[in-house]
């Protein structure tokens, strides 16, 4: 879901060419539901191999990754751990949602509606363990270094950027800021099309870097009014935040009480929000992340790429050697490590 801040935010618009050389660290999950939400059949079916297995994240993955590395990023994926306790509401609360799109979905199939199969399928996405066991295969086979965080992802992504491990997070969502996060880059990609939420079209974008520093300077708030303000939107452990108050509402009581008691005080929290906004302001503050990573760029392994691309999913030969074109040199120039 993340943190619905976003319309407070100031951007920059930037081209790819702008990251050239930089390391990023890619909110992984975000990037695989964008690939399971977007690349699908006419009839909003997930592509598939002989086999019935679901190939769409990998389809996704080869093209984008190859692309950004290709025009010179350099790309950490980091993955999500163990999800918290506060975020279990949230997560069967998506999973209804989704139960009921499947329901809407077989009812246009029985219907023959082909726009209501797509526009119900693109939201019963899910990724299991073993797509993720897959794109950690694929991305290893390309060279790119995987993360796995101890809870959420976009945490430690945070958590490396602040060590000027990084230099960017890349995710859809504002939740790195929370978490620290000095840039977040937005619509990563090298062809700009993004899905309209709620439709079954797209339109263009362009890449675009949000600073954190640059948007607390803006609103005049510090960080930990940021965590406040996002809180009282809504975020994944507080799903809905305090009802009636929307972005533009939060900055104004965020400026005016400044301090987190009275913030959520004059919001009347306790009154709207089940779970106090003590743990979820702590959890926020203190998600858990690990020091115990490394960054370590290799070249491609084009023979482990096509092995499991070719030989286990039934891709195009030719079609993956198309993407591969041209990695080696890329991946392999100006190597580094981080520990």
């Amino acid at each position: 879901m993340g943190v619905q801040i976003t319309e407070l935010l100031v951007r920059r618009e930037i081209s790819i060419s702008e990251l050239k050389g930089r390391v990023v660290a890619v909110d992984a999950f975000n990037h695989l539901y964008q690939f399971l939400s977007t690349i699908r059949q006419r009839d909003g079916s997930l592509f598939t191999d002989s086999g019935g297995n679901v190939t769409s994240h990998l389809i996704g993955l080869l093209s984008r990754t190859s692309a950004l590395l290709r025009s010179g990023l350099r790309l950490v994926y980091v993955f999500d751990g163990a999800v918290p306790e506060l975020k279990h509401a949230e997560v069967r609360r998506r999973s209804l949602i989704k139960e009921d799109s499947e329901r809407l979905y077989r009812e246009a199939e029985s219907a023959s509606d082909i726009e209501g199969m797509r526009k119900y399928a693109s939201r019963t996405s899910r990724l299991t363990l073993e797509m993720v066991g897959e794109a950690k295969r694929l991305l290893s086979a390309l060279g790119v270094p995987c993360v796995d965080a101890p809870s959420e992802g976009e945490a430690q992504a945070a958590y490396m950027a602040k060590k000027g491990d990084c230099y960017a997070v890349a995710s859809q969502d504002a939740d790195c800021l929370l978490f620290g996060a000095p840039l977040l880059v937005r619509n990563l990609s090298v062809r700009g099309r993004k899905k309209l939420a709620g439709k079954i079209a797209f339109q263009d974008v362009s890449p675009e870097v949000i600073s954190l520093k640059d948007n607390l300077s803006n609103l005049g708030i510090s960080h930990e009014q940021l965590i406040c303000l996002a809180m009282l939107v809504g975020t994944d452990y507080s799903s809905g935040g305090v009802k009636g108050i929307g972005p533009k509402t939060a900055l104004k009581l965020v400026s005016e009480y400044k301090l987190p008691e009275r913030i959520f005080e004059a919001a009347k929290w306790n009154e709207n929000v089940s779970v106090p906004w003590q743990d979820v302001f702590s959890l926020i503050s203190n998600m858990p992340v690990t020091e115990r990573y490394e960054i370590k760029f290799s070249g491609v392994d084009r023979d482990s790429v096509l092995k499991l691309l070719c030989d286990v999913h039934g891709f195009s030969a030719d079609r993956v050697e198309s993407s591969l074109k041209g990695l080696g040199e890329v991946s392999q120039r100006g190597l580094m490590d981080f520990g």
